[in-house]
């Protein structure tokens, strides 16, 4: 018989400090992450305020935080390449570059977004 899958609360509890752990390690080692923390304390309350309705406000803000979540995974999959080897392949650079490009269409997501809502 298969074993009842246990999705209790601390379970819960343990996931939640993994993902804590995972943002304090991205903060302290990936400069660019840094960087677009402290872009988004702007951003986020300026989407809140430049925004005239509640969609407007979460897609302004929705957008940052989009931003935020393709730079996590981007370093996760660069973590892992370099885990695998300091050594040059042509796949590991093939993985870092898609990472390096799903934060770039982010960001432009992030500036179109940004751009239709506040000056069309």
């Amino acid at each position: 018989m298969k074993p009842e899958n246990k999705a209790n609360f601390q379970r819960v509890l343990r996931a939640a400090g993994y993902s804590l752990k995972g943002l304090k390690s991205a903060y302290c080692y990936e400069a660019a992450f840094r960087q677009e923390v402290w872009l988004s304390f702007l951003l986020i309350p300026l989407g809140l305020f430049l925004g005239d309705n509640a969609v407007e406000k979460v897609l302004l803000t929705g957008s940052v935080l989009l931003v935020l979540v393709a730079e996590l995974l981007n370093s996760a999959v660069e973590s892992v390449v370099d885990r695998i080897g300091s050594d040059y392949h042509e796949l590991s650079g093939r993985a870092k570059d898609i990472g390096s490009a799903a934060v770039f269409m982010a960001m432009v997501t992030w500036g179109l977004t940004w751009l239709l809502l506040l000056f069309f």
